[in-house]
């Protein structure tokens, strides 16, 4: 190790910051909170919402083990498929490795592409309890029974504000604001009024968020879902697809994962699912610029290219 990465190892240890690297998807993420680590002897932290199920590595472009093998690596594929995993559950984790990352005195590297995550992790989280699975599990069955718009009918009269903020075919948020208000009796906006402490408050972290040009970020999207095809990503959603997991759970609605289905299913080409697959994954990744635009404005954007300046300069000691 360097003098200069020892001198960087010291100062960022003293400072006690993270790093935050988000970004679209395929953006080259990574690969940067990995060279960074290996220079660093830092921890890399996933903040990515599919990259925490076990049983998606491929398909969500989880870090291969040889990869997690050149640097510390935590909440990768820590959640089983059927969980409803929530950002409250993983800002409760992060917390934990970042106790880990301080007391073993290396500089936290949280890499992802989920907005919210990072949201929760700077800003601070809603108080709402765990809902029963009793309560979601009925709500569910109303949902398939009844529809979504018979759902955000009664949310409308239950909870006017959150029903009005809410697209009326939004299943996933119209049915977790109906279990809010079915487990404790409040609405999703009384309990989002009583926030808890954000684990990474303003001063305490540098952020940067990888921005490509869009046309080679969509080629790249394009290529790496082919790459995961040739790479197993099928026989991975075979075999999940085979737990007959509730189709509302974020697993089964990782990009790729529905589509790759209907063509198990044999309900379309493998072409035709890859083309749904790559479209879903560059809709996706538009969303995320626009998230991070007016959501976070606090992460600086900076070219791929250019995001090893960006380190140096946030970075003591870097050479």
């Amino acid at each position: 190790m360097s003098v200069a990465t020892r001198d960087m190892r010291a100062n960022s240890r003293a400072e006690g910051k993270a790093v935050l690297i988000a970004g679209p998807t395929a953006s080259g993420k990574s690969a940067l909170a990995l060279e960074l680590a290996q220079e660093t002897g830092g921890m890399i932290v996933n903040a990515d919402s599919m990259q925490v199920y076990r049983d998606l590595r491929i398909i969500t472009a989880r870090p291969t083990a040889a990869e997690e093998a050149l640097a510390p690596h935590r909440l990768y594929g820590h959640v089983d498929a059927a969980v409803n995993f929530s950002a409250g559950a993983w800002v409760a984790d992060a917390a934990k490795v970042l106790e880990e990352a301080r007391a073993s005195r290396r500089l936290p590297i949280f890499v992802g592409g989920s907005g919210l995550y990072f949201k929760v992790l700077t800003r601070g989280l809603s108080a709402v309890p765990p809902i029963p699975a009793d309560v979601r599990e009925s709500v569910r069955e109303r949902l398939a029974r009844d529809g979504v718009e018979a759902l955000h009918a009664e949310l409308a009269w239950r909870d006017a504000v959150s029903a009005e903020r809410l697209k009326p075919r939004d299943r996933t948020r119209i049915a977790r604001a109906l279990e809010v208000i079915e487990a404790t009796g409040r609405a999703l906006g009384d309990w989002h009024r009583e926030g808890l402490p954000p684990q990474l408050p303003p001063g305490t972290f540098s952020a940067l968020f990888l921005a490509p040009e869009r046309d080679q970020l969509s080629a790249r999207i394009d290529a790496r879902f082919d790459a995961m095809l040739d790479a197993g990503a099928l026989q991975e959603v075979a075999a999940l697809a085979a737990r007959r997991l509730d189709p509302l759970l974020p697993a089964m609605k990782a990009h790729g994962v529905p589509a790759l289905i209907r063509y198990l299913n044999g309900e379309i080409t493998r072409e035709e699912a890859a083309k749904i697959g790559q479209a879903d994954t560059r809709h996706y990744a538009k969303r995320q610029f626009t998230w991070f635009r007016h959501q976070l404005p606090e992460f600086e954007w900076v070219r791929p290219e250019a995001a090893r300046g960006w380190i140096s300069g946030v970075i003591p000691g870097r050479s």
